[in-house]
């Protein structure tokens, strides 16, 4: 039987716009930072691209998170 609510591929698929925003500020900060030791620093493109490569597996592990949470209280509730 399966868990009443939400699957982890969906609470990503939700939070995925989130988590790609987030992780395309957290890039281009980090470009900004690596701009002091002589790297270039990212536009927006580049920034938003490799930030939705990274949000994926970070997304999907705070789903998981989610859903744990999700599970532990339906469980206190019975």
């Amino acid at each position: 039987m399966s868990a009443p609510g939400w699957s982890v591929p969906r609470l990503t698929l939700a939070l995925f716009p989130f988590g790609w925003g987030a992780m395309a500020v957290n890039v281009f900060f980090a470009s900004l930072i690596g701009s002091w030791v002589g790297l270039p620093v990212l536009g927006t493109w580049p920034s938003a691209a490799l930030g939705a490569l990274i949000a994926l597996p970070a997304t999907w592990a705070f789903a998981r998170h989610i859903r744990h949470l999700i599970d532990r209280a339906e469980e206190g509730r019975t």
